[in-house]
């Protein structure tokens, strides 16, 4: 039995591959005193396109440190097969010889012929290699990537079964390795996730089935629902006579990942085991939660609608307004509202033909009692009970959403929400996502003709806090510049975003 902790590689999905290095440091040394045979370190790749962090790439001066803190360690890196060709590999792996001693190279089915090719090159320059081979749920209607698996003999030290959709059960993965078996003598390896929480028992019946390596992170710290812990596949075999570690060193690292997921919010939730009971890809789903854009029924409507293959749900009625406006104020949900509501509320008090319109449900109680006309721009299935208390003394407010179809799909079932819904007939200012409530926002205005568009609560994003967070920063700052395009745009509040006219909230006011 080998285990591999691969926490840095996987666990970098949430940090873009960038660590903080004092946990870094304590990671490889806590490393070195456990039970622990590889330990994989991130990927080695090509230059692409964007931000990757460090241990995306993993320069050899990175390699040489972190095997100074892990001296009796291999360490692993992993090849993206869809990325790598063999005319990459001297670059990339013969540099690295002396850190590492496991290549992992992680491969979609679908590519396995190609994966082969990769594999016999890699063999060649003397690393111990393995496959991390994606979809295991979906092999047993595969006979082809089955059969194929023949040709790998005498190439691969392990080959990895993944459980990509984190959605088979013990019986499964059973039949799964039992199959596998039949088609290759390659010593096998599992690599499983937790949408289910089925990590520890499906890792349990790989290894009682015969699998000789297993994968975990700490804190299960990994793409989408993460992985097995480290920490439980650590205390389930000490309690089983198999190894004997410091809990105390293991406590302390695993408190200090616990403080890192508290920003990252990583682990199993409802969106998650959905998609893994119904074999559903995990990547969009930690794509809608890392936006913070959609409700949780959002998420779960959009994964039914793809296991049913649907586009949408209904079709609302086409907006049309036969007022237009002179100007609109256009509300995000930024810290600057805290201080400028009250400034906002009395230049809507001026001036009643201000059109409010307002991204998304989180602002809108602040304005709940101007008598302007309110528009909610909405994406998704949102909580139809805060929409009607929002909306139930109020005749001046309507519910605006995207074109048909959306992608995240629409279940209004209460018809007074009902009739005050409907869709834009189509997004034609920008090529910004149609899912983004800036995005109807911005259409909105133009569509009601408004000449002066005032941005109130537009603060701009802490980017250095994760990816998805400097994603929505440049797509907001794209839906400005074609905005401004259209109409003349003034910022009432503070904002880092640019090619935008500062106008105080308060110079409005007498």
């Amino acid at each position: 039995m080998k285990l591999l902790d691969c926490t840095i590689r996987d666990g970098g999905y949430y940090t873009n591959w960038d660590f903080d290095q004092n946990l870094i440091k304590e990671y490889a040394i806590t490393m070195e005193n456990l039970p622990i045979d590889y330990i994989e370190v991130g990927y080695r790749s090509i230059a692409l396109e964007g931000y990757y962090g460090k241990y995306f790439y993993c320069p050899i001066y990175v390699l040489e440190e972190l095997k100074k803190l892990m001296p009796s360690k291999k360490m692993v890196i992993i090849l993206n097969e869809k990325d790598i060709r063999s005319e990459h590999l001297e670059d990339l792996l013969s540099p690295i010889k002396p850190f590492i001693s496991l290549v992992r190279i992680a491969v979609d089915p679908k590519n396995i012929e190609r994966a082969i090719i990769l594999a016999k090159s890699v063999k060649k320059l003397g690393f111990e290699l393995a496959f991390n081979v994606m979809y295991m749920s979906n092999w047993k209607t595969n006979a082809s990537f089955l059969d194929s698996l023949k040709k790998l003999d005498n190439t691969l030290d392990f080959f990895y079964m993944v459980d990509s959709y984190g959605g088979i059960l013990p019986s499964e993965t059973k039949e799964i390795i039992n199959l596998v078996k039949s088609k290759t003598r390659i010593p096998l390896g599992f690599h499983g996730h937790d949408n289910l929480h089925m990590g520890l028992i499906n890792t349990i019946t790989a290894l009682d089935e015969g699998c000789v390596i297993v994968d975990s992170t700490i804190t299960g710290m990994g793409r989408g629902a993460g992985n097995l812990k480290t920490e439980l596949l650590l205390t389930y075999l000490e309690s089983k006579g198999k190894l004997t570690f410091d809990f105390n060193q293991l406590a302390s690292l695993v408190s200090k990942f616990e403080k890192l997921k508290l920003t990252h919010n990583w682990g199993a939730n409802l969106p998650y085991m959905f998609s893994g009971a119904h074999s559903l890809p995990q990547k969009d789903v930690m794509d809608w939660i890392g936006t913070n854009r959609y409700s949780l029924s959002s998420i779960l409507n959009a994964l039914n609608n793809k296991k049913l293959t649907l586009d949408d749900n209904i079709k609302l009625p086409l907006f049309n307004s036969s007022k237009t406006y002179t100007k609109a104020i256009i509300v995000g949900g930024g810290e600057s509202l805290n201080y400028s509501k009250k400034a906002i509320h009395r230049l809507l008090e001026l001036n009643e033909n201000i059109a409010l319109i307002n991204v998304g449900l989180k602002s809108v109680r602040t304005f709940s009692n101007v008598k302007n006309d309110k528009f909610i721009c909405l994406v998704g299935v949102e909580n139809e009970e805060d929409i009607i208390s929002i909306t139930s003394n109020e005749t001046n407010t309507k519910l605006i959403y995207s074109p048909f179809p959306r992608t995240m799909g629409t279940s209004i079932s209460n018809q007074a929400v009902k009739s005050l819904s409907s869709e834009l007939n189509s997004i034609s200012f920008t090529s910004s996502p149609n899912d983004s409530p800036f995005t109807l926002a911005a259409q909105l205005s133009i569509d009601l003709n408004v000449k002066e568009v005032f941005l109130a609560g537009f603060d701009g994003y802490n980017t250095t806090i994760n990816k998805n967070q400097s994603l929505l920063e440049k797509e907001n700052q794209n839906i400005i510049n074609d905005l401004g395009s259209k109409t003349n745009l003034f910022s009432l509040t503070p904002t880092k975003y640019d090619n935008i006219k500062l106008l105080s909230i308060f110079s409005l006011l007498k």
